[in-house]
């Protein structure tokens, strides 16, 4: 599980492997500090398990669905990255609760400063809208965001300077592709709402059936 709190921006330096499994290596810092084989670091906001590392950077796995389903597709040698390591049980809390498992893929489609900060409007699929709230959380890229504005098809979130300085943000332009995660809690009141079956097609908690037994 992580927060949403970029530790590190990292930079990467090479791509290796088939089509089938790739290998990513990323040049950071502060991430690298105490990592061990099998940890798990957030990587633009997907969770990734580390499978080398040295003093100056770590390697992990990246299957092609992920790959494919996720904007790590476009990355090359020199993109930097957001980088955040899982949240130890003691740890503090300053995000929100962000998985590391992407909900689908946004394009910047349009980038404005305002009072200060940056705004930076998103296209998004439709089904990730469905579970968002204006001034509820987003993550883009790994990073815990505020939603300012919000439609069927698009998100806007606000970005202070401090986030536009420490994350990968302040390379942002029209036309990149991002990360998307939607709040888990949204996620799952969405499900209960809308009373999503499970796999095998069973019952399943909507509002209906709780009228009707009684709640």
């Amino acid at each position: 599980m992580f927060t949403g709190l970029v530790e590190d921006v990292g930079k990467v330096i090479r791509f290796t492997g088939s089509k089938k499994v790739k290998t990513i290596t990323i040049e950071c810092k502060k991430v690298i500090e105490g990592v061990q084989l099998g940890d798990s670091i957030a990587v633009d906001g997907v969770c990734l398990t580390v499978t080398e590392f040295d003093r100056h950077s770590f390697s992990a796995h990246v299957m092609e669905a992920t790959m494919e389903s996720t904007a790590l597709g476009f990355l090359k040698n020199g993109s930097l990255v957001n980088l955040e390591r899982a949240m130890p049980a003691d740890g503090r809390f300053g995000g929100h609760l962000v998985s590391g498992h992407v909900d689908g893929i946004g394009r910047v489609i349009a980038t404005e400063p305002r009072d200060g900060s940056v705004l930076i409007r998103l296209e998004i699929p439709k089904e990730a809208s469905q579970s968002l709230i204006v001034k509820g959380s987003i993550a883009i890229n790994g990073i815990s965001l505020t939603i300012f504005e919000l439609s069927e098809t698009t998100v806007t979130v606000s970005i202070i300077p401090h986030t536009m300085d420490h994350t990968s943000l302040k390379n942002v332009s029209t036309g990149d592709y991002v990360n998307l995660e939607c709040d888990i809690i949204g996620k799952y009141v969405y499900k209960f709402v809308h009373g999503k079956s499970d796999s095998r097609g069973q019952f399943s908690l909507t509002e209906e059936a709780l009228r009707k037994y009684g709640f």
